[in-house]
């Protein structure tokens, strides 16, 4: 009989189906790399409609020198002319509401005020205190009055402050065929200018207010707004 083969020893390697070598390895893995790529990458049409989008503001009323076309949110991506008027009328309310706000910090902290009493216990406008202390603090206005101030905004807002007969033509007209002061006698180019300078005032007075905010809570002292 023939000697038994020893259970203990070598055993032959398996043919490998594919081949080990680093060459294959990186091709392979380069392989999925573009596959996984391409299965998340949006598609040309989507992206030049996208593209055509954007384009389509470049020239609204706002894009300016420097920044020209400024949208770091992506807050227009995909966006239609329905959506920009929205945001432009929320930035240009946002701007006004800005403006009147710095304007108060300036004109009260000069020591202007309105004549006579706030209310009927006859405390004076001047005996309350200016800026965020007027809403918040231990002498900051009675929430009655608080109540009565946003109910008033609330009416200018229901009811004034909008375009009552859809005759405006841009996003924030609110003349409403009365206070035209001349408006429609003028060229589009002093219109676009006159839009522009709203524009910028409002972005500048929405920093200024914030930044007169967080140095009155600094207690910092401004150039013709004072100590805060």
């Amino acid at each position: 009989l023939p000697p038994k083969r020893p259970l203990s020893g070598p055993t032959p390697p398996n043919p490998a189906p594919f081949s080990s070598t680093p060459t294959m390895k990186v091709a392979a893995a380069l392989a999925l790399l573009a596959g996984s790529a391409a299965a998340f990458a949006p598609s040309a049409s989507r992206s030049s409609a996208s593209s055509a989008l954007s384009a389509s503001f470049e020239n609204e009323v706002g894009v300016q020198v420097p920044t020209g076309f400024f949208d770091p949110l992506n807050l227009l991506e995909g966006a239609d002319q329905a959506r920009f008027d929205r945001l432009r009328y929320v930035e240009l309310k946002h701007g006004r509401i800005a403006q009147l706000a710095f304007l108060g910090q300036i004109v009260t902290r000069n020591g202007i005020h309105l004549g006579g009493s706030i209310d009927t216990a006859g405390h004076a406008f001047s005996s309350y205190p200016n800026g965020l202390a007027a809403l918040f603090g231990p002498d900051a206005i009675p929430t009655a009055g608080i109540f009565q101030m946003l109910a008033f905004i609330g009416f200018l807002e229901l009811k004034v402050m909008k375009d009552v007969k859809g005759t405006g033509e841009f996003p924030g007209d609110f003349r409403n065929g009365f206070l035209d002061f001349g408006w429609g006698s003028q060229s589009d180019e002093w219109k676009k200018s006159k839009r522009s300078i709203e524009l910028n005032n409002g972005r500048a007075a929405m920093m200024g207010i914030l930044g007169l905010m967080v140095h009155e809570k600094l207690g910092s002292v401004v150039p013709i707004v004072g100590q805060l």
